[in-house]
Order: C-alpha cells, then structure tokens, then sequence
C-alpha cells in the first residue's frame, strides 16, 4: 500500500471561508475516486505554536496505479487549482509505502 501526506501552510491573507472550503471540497474526493482506501483531512491542532503547518491530508492506497488514479484526478486538479494554490503559502508532501 501507499501512504500519501500533504501539508499545507495557508497564507496570511487566506479567510477561514476559504479554508473551510478546501476542506468541504477535499472531503468529495474518497467519494469520486474509488482507488482511495482511507482518507483523513484535518486542521493543525496548534500543540506547538506556529511551528507545524495548518493544514494535512492522508490518502492510502492500494499501489502505484491507485495513488496516481488520484493525483491525475480532473476534480482533485481543480480543488487544487482553484482552492489551496490561491491561498497556499507552502506546502509539503510525501509518499511511502505502508
């Protein structure tokens, strides 16, 4: 299986309308791409001060094939386009195997 995180550090200038509907639209996507095993959204929980980024998904799959069904998704490449890179001041992701 494949594990897939992201993370997000949101720009100071994004509104909690605007991170509300990131989260709304990501939480469609297990529901429009059966290759999607397990899937978990959440906000940082701010344990650590401003260290940790505000933002984090991760996506379980079953191999390579359903992690990149995902990722080349034409609905996931909207949310992505039209939601998280307006308001995305960093972000970083990782794959590996579980």
């Amino acid at each position: 299986m494949i594990r897939h995180m992201v993370m997000f550090r949101w720009t100071p200038e994004a509104t909690r309308e605007q991170k509300e509907r990131v989260k709304e639209e990501l939480g469609r996507l297990p529901g429009l791409i059966p290759q999607v095993r397990a899937y978990h959204i959440g906000e940082d929980l701010g344990l650590a001060g401003h260290v940790n980024f505000d933002f984090a998904v991760a996506a379980d799959f079953d191999d390579l094939a359903g992690y990149l069904a995902y990722r080349e998704n034409a609905e996931h490449q909207k949310i992505v386009e039209t939601f998280i890179q307006p308001i995305v001041g960093a972000r970083g992701a990782v794959q590996y195997e579980i």
